[in-house]
């Protein structure tokens, strides 16, 4: 099964809300989800991004690949490049 962290749009019409999920990649933008493992609401002001770290680690060292947005929302917390480097110590370790 192949899992992806991306966004769920939720919200009114006009005012989008995302929230950040765990789901296997052939399942539907909307559809069921893993884990809901934070939130970002573009409309604030400034944007509000909350992401449980331990979480966002954990899925990403197993392997789950993160969308576009989704890594650019990571980033921008410091969580993808951190967890990446774990990754590949532990890696580096098994050899």
């Amino acid at each position: 099964m192949a899992v992806r962290i991306r966004l769920r749009r939720m919200g009114a019409k006009k005012r989008p809300f995302y929230r950040l999920v765990v789901a296997d990649s052939r399942a539907p933008r909307d559809g069921r989800v893993i884990e809901e493992i934070g939130y970002y609401d573009p409309a604030a002001e400034p944007a509000v991004v909350r992401i449980d770290e331990a979480r966002a680690r954990y899925w990403i060292q197993k392997g789950a690949q993160p969308s576009d947005t989704a890594r650019a929302l990571l980033s921008k917390a410091g969580l993808y490049a951190k967890a990446g480097a774990e990754a590949a110590g532990r890696e580096e370790m098994a050899e």
